[in-house]
């Protein structure tokens, strides 16, 4: 592998307007107070979702027998909500993370985030903040192709199940043999071993993303309680959770929450995730005690979110692929 001068001088446009957004970024949360910290990239447990994996390492402890289990982290998650147990207020944090998954037009192994926590904020609040940032950025961006006189768009998981699949997702939160039939019933393959959330993925990809983000930038909100691992529930209505999506240009941008702080409750729902990561790929992740015990001392009500930073580029830009909105000479994955 050799440098590509030729390559890398094609990107250079893109990767100057992405030095405007990383600024445009730290000048927002520099204007509300909002402290830039960083958290360790090697951890023992890289996150506790179902259908994210993460790189291995070979770390050796010199003090064990064994080798270590560590890995790259898939997000600063854990490390950055210790901090809020300890008493910081408002923290974010620009990283690579890393995802076993295929380079494609969205998606490298490697790539950028932003993750930022606010202690008192609401998902409403933190919903409002998400969408200020992107439109500082898209300001920010000379000939930026985010059309900002659109406005933003919100609509609930369950409004997007009745409006573009027609399914009344009340009737079939508890009831997996009527969702099942139900989707059936459109002409979409159902497997007789699939779960809840099978089903769920499966519907929201044919019907409900291909809806999202194109006529206007989208908040979609309120997920299904099972489909939120970190989210708290909703005091109305526990049914559903506080979590919301962003999607422009059809892309998905952001995942955020309100975040859950009751300990108990997060490692049964860690434990929940990591069987059905068994029962699908074969694998588990170790629960990360250090941050179950930092819930246990005390995590402040507080909302946080997770941005993909080459995707907001490739948005702001017209970027066709996420390799062109990357500091890589040659295209290493």
């Amino acid at each position: 592998m050799f440098f590509k001068k030729s390559v890398f001088n094609e990107k250079m446009p893109y990767l100057l307007k992405r030095q405007q957004i990383i600024k445009a970024v730290r000048k927002f949360f520099d204007a509300r107070n909002y402290w830039e910290v960083e958290t360790p990239i090697l951890q023992i447990s890289p996150c506790m979702d179902t259908h994210i994996h993460a790189f291995k390492t070979g770390y050796k402890d010199i003090s064990l027998e064994e080798k270590q289990g560590f890995y790259l982290h898939t997000s600063p998650e854990f490390g950055m909500k210790k901090l809020l147990s300890a008493g910081c207020e408002r923290i974010y944090q620009i990283c690579h993370v890393f995802r076993n998954t295929d380079n494609t037009k969205q998606h490298s192994p490697e790539f950028t985030m932003i993750e930022w926590y606010q202690a008192g904020l609401s998902y409403e609040g933190l919903m409002d903040e998400a969408c200020a940032l992107i439109d500082a950025c898209a300001l920010a961006v000379e000939d930026c192709k985010l059309d900002k006189a659109k406005g933003w768009k919100r609509i609930s998981v369950r409004e997007c199940f009745t409006q573009y699949a027609a399914i009344d997702l009340d009737i079939y939160l508890n009831d997996l043999d009527g969702f099942k039939a139900a989707v059936r019933a459109k002409g979409l393959h159902v497997a007789d071993d699939d779960e809840w959330d099978d089903v769920f993925h499966r519907v929201m990809l044919e019907y409900v993303e291909p809806h999202l983000g194109h006529d206007q930038p989208t908040v979609l909100y309120d997920y299904p309680a099972c489909m939120a691992a970190l989210a708290r529930l909703k005091p109305q209505n526990p049914d559903y959770a506080e979590r919301f999506e962003i999607y422009i240009n059809g892309i998905e941008l952001a995942n955020g929450f309100g975040e859950l702080t009751d300990a108990e409750e997060q490692r049964r729902r860690f434990v929940h995730e990591m069987d059905e990561k068994e029962r699908l790929y074969g694998e588990r992740y170790p629960v990360d005690d250090g941050f179950i015990a930092a819930l246990e001392q005390g995590l402040p009500p507080c909302s946080g979110i997770a941005l993909g930073v080459d995707r907001l580029v490739m948005i702001l830009t017209g970027a066709q692929h996420i390799n062109d909105v990357l500091w890589h000479p040659v295209e290493i994955f």
